[in-house]
């Protein structure tokens, strides 16, 4: 089926808030409103809210953040893919 193209117009405060939004979020603008019109399609209705927590940050945002943290802390954090699954390898055995 051929893609078409949707334009509107909005305030340019609003754009770049909701890119910033976005962006936190871990996806682009585009993306997300090809994600609203598509499920509102699905669900004949809107589906779904994503909001940011009081943090700021989602959890999964926040989880990816401590693994992070904590792999600089034990000073693992440089391995390479090989060394990672060297001692997953030597783990299962």
């Amino acid at each position: 089926m051929p893609n078409t193209l949707v334009q509107f117009r909005t305030e340019e405060t609003v754009r770049i808030k909701a890119i910033d939004i976005c962006e936190r979020l871990g996806i682009d603008l585009p993306t997300y409103l090809r994600m609203c019109v598509s499920r509102l399609v699905q669900e004949n209705g809107i589906p779904f809210s994503m909001k940011l927590n009081k943090e700021s940050e989602n959890r999964g945002l926040a989880a990816m953040k401590a693994a992070s943290r904590i792999a600089f802390e034990n000073g693992i954090s440089e391995m390479t893919l090989n060394e990672i699954n060297a001692e997953i390898s030597a783990a299962r055995e």
